[in-house]
């Protein structure tokens, strides 16, 4: 098609196609999915690629799992380029082989169309278990990947639309719950079809060729809307340092660093300095940093910009090996996504040089992950919660932050404490935002939650992954910090103890586990908050008296 052939209407009509198509595919695993970390936290993504591998649309799921598709597509397609045929299904989740952590799955349907390829859909699932260690594979104390569940290099679950009974059964025989997990397959396997029948009917309308060309033009339009709103920046370098609080074997705080280098319209982001490889399960794979990275700069562009493959052409990224941000085999990664969380802060804070009234002060630090796993009853059926306490924004340039919300980077849900009681031998006791919790600022950072758990089977495993205990989450242009996180731990007949913040141990009949989440950071001098918006939090009860001196 040449320039004069374009059509804008055209355009907009099939970028507003391709949206629709993702955003029904969320749907579509929403209402299939059968763990409730899919279904009810939200704990997925979906999008579209072209024949290239190249992502045209995105869904508005967990934005932290999308940037890693480019690395996980260029594995699918050096293992299968001249091996695809209509009907195959690729998974993975080997976090050395484009995958991200273990309990992630990635799965790829290829998509035909007059017997050529013409795309992908793709959906990501977060699976209540992966086998390994500890009941829900999430463990922050790994010390290496083969103690973290089943490795799946990249393999067809399905080959010329037969199921693949011998991968489908090495699945089943290492996972505690196989029919959540094979249920939770099979709402990805009917999601990727059903993106793949819409898909198809774009290219019947319009025909591969004239399609293919709307396609190059869409992702060259996020590339340029990207570049121009780059290029309004001043050039120079830029550099921020955050901190983990420890890997769980060591205290000793984990820098995370960063130095964003604005040339023209290209942006670089130089993780150099950032600490070595870790023990414990909170390394992160470098395709996880890419995409906490993209996800962040893309915080900073205007709405219009398109989610897709443009915006990464302007951005590259740097993380040296053997790093807790390039790690090398066999490094644990479970938990990596706390370390994503701080990916993002310190990407913040660099830009919060940059595009000043754009940013947020740091928020609760990411989700804080409570996962309690054991057997109930004679019959010793096992249950497995993975629950993922989502809650409070940084003060904004011109609002407060939010509170009771997820993370920017995830777009996931708080699980209803009616859905927890009715599906586990746990007690929701208490759940709510944390007073005074927010750091102090003329726009006040948002409130963390509280949360507390009572164990009533038997027995069972927890596992914990928290943070900003130690570091707590920084404050903007005079703003304060948030209050910082605590955990605690009631065993029967005892009192409240401090729990560290990520530590599995085994618990028994009547304990209380509780987290008081981080609070937002503020953003400018308190001194300067509007008296009324004082008082207006006091009534709230949000802040005290006290706390508001």
């Amino acid at each position: 098609m040449t320039h004069s052939a374009f059509d804008p209407i055209t355009f907009a009509v099939l970028k507003n196609a391709l949206d629709t198509i993702v955003d029904d595919m969320a749907y579509a695993v929403m209402r299939t999915a059968r763990s409730p970390i899919v279904r009810d936290v939200l704990d997925y993504s979906v999008t579209i690629c072209d024949r290239h591998g190249r992502i045209l649309s995105q869904a508005k799921t967990v934005a932290l799992h999308l940037g890693a598709v480019p690395d996980a597509m260029e594995v699918l397609m050096e293992r299968f380029a001249h091996n695809l045929a209509l009907g195959d299904v690729v998974v993975l989740n080997d976090p050395y082989a484009g995958g991200m952590h273990l309990p992630d799955i990635f799965m790829f349907k290829p998509v035909f169309f007059e017997g050529a390829l013409c795309g992908f859909t793709v959906v990501i699932a977060h699976h209540c278990d992966v086998g390994g260690r500890v009941p829900g594979s999430n463990a922050s104390d790994s010390t290496e990947i083969f103690q973290e569940g089943l490795r799946i290099p990249p393999m067809k679950l399905f080959e010329g639309g037969r199921r693949n009974e011998t991968l489908f059964a090495l699945i089943r025989a290492n996972v505690r719950l196989p029919d959540l997990v094979l249920g939770d397959l099979d709402a990805q396997h009917a999601t990727c079809s059903l993106g793949e029948r819409d898909l198809l009917r774009l290219f019947e309308r319009y025909g591969q060729t004239e399609l293919e060309s709307y396609f190059d033009r869409l992702i060259d339009y996020g590339e340029a809307l990207t570049r121009k709103a780059i290029a309004s920046w001043p050039d120079g370098s830029y550099s921020f340092k955050d901190y983990i609080d420890g890997d769980g074997f060591s205290p000793d705080p984990i820098p995370i660093c960063c130095t964003l280098t604005v040339d023209g319209d290209h942006l670089h982001a130089d993780f150099t300095g950032s600490s070595p490889q870790v023990r414990g399960a909170i390394n992160s794979t470098f395709s996880f940093v890419k995409s906490s990275t993209y996800l962040t700069v893309r915080c900073m562009l205007d709405h219009e910009v398109p989610n897709n493959a443009g915006v990464y052409r302007c951005i590259t990224v740097t993380a040296p090996e053997g790093s807790i941000l390039n790690p090398r085999m066999p490094a644990p990664v479970a938990a990596r996504a706390l370390t994503g969380y701080r990916v993002v802060d310190t990407v913040m804070g660099a830009l919060a040089q940059i595009v000043p009234l754009k940013v947020m002060a740091a928020g609760e630090g990411g989700n804080t992950v409570v996962a309690i796993g054991g057997y109930q009853g004679e019959e010793r059926e096992p249950f497995i919660l993975v629950d993922m306490i989502n809650g409070a924004w940084g003060g904004r340039a011109d609002q407060d932050g939010i509170e009771g919300v997820t993370n920017p980077s995830q777009n996931m849900s708080n699980l209803p404490i009616e859905t927890l009681e009715a599906r586990y031998p746990i007690r929701v006791e208490s759940y709510g935002l944390r007073k005074d919790s927010g750091g102090a600022g003329k726009y006040r950072g948002g409130l963390g939650l509280t949360r507390s758990y009572r164990l009533l089977a038997d027995e069972a495993v927890l596992q914990l992954r928290a943070d900003r205990t130690d570091h707590p989450p920084y404050g903007l242009f005079g703003g304060m910090p948030g209050a910082p996180s605590r955990n605690y731990i009631a065993e029967p007949g005892s009192e409240l103890k401090p729990l560290p913040g990520k530590t599995t141990l085994n618990i028994t009949k009547g304990t209380l586990i509780r987290h008081d989440q981080a609070g937002g950071g503020g953003y400018g001098p308190p001194q300067e908050r509007d008296i009324q918006r004082i008082l207006d939090d006091i009534a709230d009860d949000k802040i005290s008296a006290p706390g508001a001196s």
